[in-house]
């Protein structure tokens, strides 16, 4: 690339290449703090639906009032202070929202934590975040209770899936799950109920402490699936920056007061707390929450009952609907945009969306550590299907070698680096890991991409994920886009096994979309496509392959396992 070239990517390069509507950069001072933005949604959207679950809705009022009674509870029943941490360890019910808003009005900072974590994981994330309050689900209560005297929780509350719901309805939903699913546990902790928080928390009114964009919002950890969880540390001004740049992007599409999203993503997940907990809510949208979005069919259903306009999931959600044959009897009439993220969108699942749904799935990219969103294809029709799209507003994105030296040539492949208001302070209690990942305001996100002459970026792979045989390296995102391909695969994953000869050989994980399918089809499908060293060696069938709970495929997991 020629120093002209050069000095163009300085300047952000791609901008030439956003939707007209969309600013290069945006005002990050618009508001103050995370409840600045609530606070106007509540004016100008009061009675509109803020969210709905069970096929109950919560109004923006309604979601204003109910947070601050329970923000009254924290302050004046458990007296926690401005700074306390909370952990909060529910699925996507209404009691959610309703917590994060009244953790943040009472200026706490929230501890988002996967309820389908085992006990040694809970205690892990609880002592290293300092959690002494947790909102817990029922169903893992007993766990909780196994592990509580090792960690600084004083305060519990219990909450059961219905338990925000309308009368019938709550106690229908709880009376089913505890006594004729027997989904409950039986536990025995000192705890208070939901209804005791908000009757408590009726009692006096919550005051609301002097709240600093530098204040932390969140101590939100990563997946874990490169290794041990961290603590992301994530301000109110990174969140409400990445809520403002996805705002931003979506200004082409989405009308304030008329969305409908579909919300299947966990809101303890990054990618969905920002984006449907608050991007969606400064436009007045109707938050669909999916309590259990690995029940397809219950999913559909739902999804039927609506005009939606809006869907985020990541790539196994989307292949999972397409793969059921009930999909295809949704009205998509009213749907403008599907949103991917988390992990690599496969060309084969994006196909099949689009010849289903009429729209493209728009993929984007982000991690925990960047509030999330990086990059975004535009939503306008100019995106580029493989490609993360463009850096948002306020972003500027670069490629390193292993040297550390920046990348200049168009296609060059390197490590994609991330400087923004978005990008976390760096890792609770872990200076030596911040020390690694942010240099000069540069995080360095560990995944291999190329940017092209016009300034749209694409994933490689993860660096640690990186295949070597006989010294040429293989990137499991090229081989699983192959397979993905054949049409008796319904999902695969690629890692790299040793072998004496070449230092690592390729090996395939496959869940089979027809029964007949066998290794040697799988084979030699992919000589079709791939140079020889990228062929699989070694081919395994699975009932399925080991995700978190937000449907990212967990190679570390397989790479552990070494199924044969």
């Amino acid at each position: 690339m020629s120093n002209a070239a050069n000095s163009s990517l300085a300047q952000k390069l791609w901008t030439r290449f956003y939707p007209k509507q969309v600013p290069a950069e945006i005002n990050l001072a618009e508001y103050e703090n995370i409840l600045e933005l609530l606070k106007e949604s509540v004016r100008k959207f009061g009675e509109k639906t803020a969210f709905t679950n069970f096929d109950c809705a919560m109004s923006y009022q309604e979601l204003d009032a109910q947070s601050d009674l329970f923000a009254s509870y924290l302050q004046h029943t458990l007296n926690l202070k401005k700074g306390d941490r909370i952990a909060i360890q529910l699925p996507n019910i209404m009691q959610f929202p309703v917590i994060i808003f009244a953790s943040l009005k009472a200026g706490l900072t929230i501890v988002n934590t996967n309820p389908l974590y085992t006990a040694k994981e809970m205690k892990h994330q609880f002592n290293d975040s300092g959690a002494t309050t947790i909102v817990i689900l029922a169903q893992f209560a007993h766990l909780l209770e196994s592990i509580l005297p090792e960690t600084p929780i004083k305060n519990v509350v219990v909450t059961q899936v219905g338990d925000a719901l309308p009368f019938i309805k709550k106690n229908l939903i709880n009376f089913v799950l505890r006594k004729v699913k027997k989904m409950v546990p039986d536990y025995n902790l000192k705890h208070h109920t939901w209804a005791e928080t908000l009757k408590l928390g009726s009692e006096k009114k919550y005051t609301q402490p002097q709240i600093l964009s530098s204040d932390i919002a969140f101590l939100q950890y990563t997946g874990g699936t490169t290794g041990v969880s961290k603590g992301a540390i994530l301000t109110h001004r990174n969140i409400v920056a990445n809520a403002l740049q996805i705002c931003a992007w979506m200004r082409p599409k989405l009308i304030e007061g008329e969305e409908i999203a579909i919300a299947p993503l966990p809101l303890y997940h990054i990618f969905s707390l920002t984006v449907c907990c608050l991007a969606f809510m400064k436009y007045g949208a109707n938050n669909v929450l999916i309590t259990n979005p690995r029940d397809i069919p219950a999913f559909i259903k739902t999804m039927k009952k609506y005009k939606f306009t809006i869907v985020t999931g990541v790539n196994t959600l989307y292949n999972a609907l397409t793969n059921h044959p009930d999909f295809k009897t949704v009205d998509f009439s009213s749907l403008k945009i599907s949103v991917a993220g988390a992990m690599a969108l496969q060309t084969s699942v994006q196909e099949k969306w689009k010849s289903i749904t009429g729209t493209r799935v728009i993929e984007g990219y982000g991690l925990t550590e960047t509030s999330p969103v990086a990059c975004v294809n535009p939503v306008d029709g100019t995106d580029r299907p493989g490609s993360i799209g463009l850096p948002v507003s306020n972003t500027d994105v670069k490629l390193i070698d292993e040297d550390g030296k920046d990348i200049t040539m168009s296609g060059e492949r390197g490590e994609i680096c991330i400087k923004g208001p978005q990008v976390m302070q760096g890792y609770y209690n872990q200076p030596a890991e911040t020390a690694k990942s942010i240099i000069d305001g540069w995080f360095s996100t560990g995944d291999i991409g190329t940017m092209d002459k016009d300034g749209f970026f694409k994933i490689v792979d993860r660096k640690k994920d990186m295949i070597l045989v006989s010294g040429f390296n293989v990137y499991p995102n090229e081989v699983e886009d192959v397979i993905a391909l054949h049409p008796k695969v319904k999902e695969v994953a690629a890692i790299g096994v040793a072998d004496e000869h070449s230092g690592e050989v390729v090996k395939v994980c496959i869940v089979k979309a027809d029964e007949s399918l066998t290794e040697k089809e799988v084979i030699e499908f992919a000589r079709l496509s791939l140079t020889n060293y990228k062929v699989p060696k070694k081919v395994v069938f699975m009932q399925d392959l080991p995700k978190t709970n937000v449907g990212k495929i967990l190679r570390r997991a397989l790479r552990d396992q070494n199924p044969s």
